[in-house]
C-alpha cells in the first residue's frame, strides 16, 4: 500500500508528496521513469529507494489520475 510510503510534509518540498524519509518527490520517479530509466537504474542512483517505493509512486499517480478523472 502506498500510503505509508508516500508522505506530504509543508517544510519538505513545498508539500510535494515525497518517498517517506527522502526528499524525493513522486513527480522526480515518473519523471525518471518517464525518461526511460528503469526501476534498477532508480535504485542504483538512489540507494536509499527500494521497488517498493517505486511502485507506490505509480499507485499514488494512478490512483490521483482516477480521482481527477471523476
Amino acid at each position: 500500500m502506498y500510503k505509508n510510503r508516500i508522505t506530504s510534509d509543508p517544510q519538505i518540498r513545498t508539500g510535494k508528496p515525497c518517498i517517506r524519509g527522502t526528499r524525493i518527490s513522486v513527480s522526480d520517479v515518473l519523471d525518471y521513469l518517464g525518461s526511460g530509466m528503469t526501476e534498477k537504474d532508480i535504485i542504483d542512483d538512489f540507494p536509499d529507494l527500494s521497488a517498493q517505493d517505486i511502485q507506490a509512486c505509480l499507485k499514488f499517480a494512478a490512483e490521483r489520475e482516477r480521482d481527477f478523472d471523476h
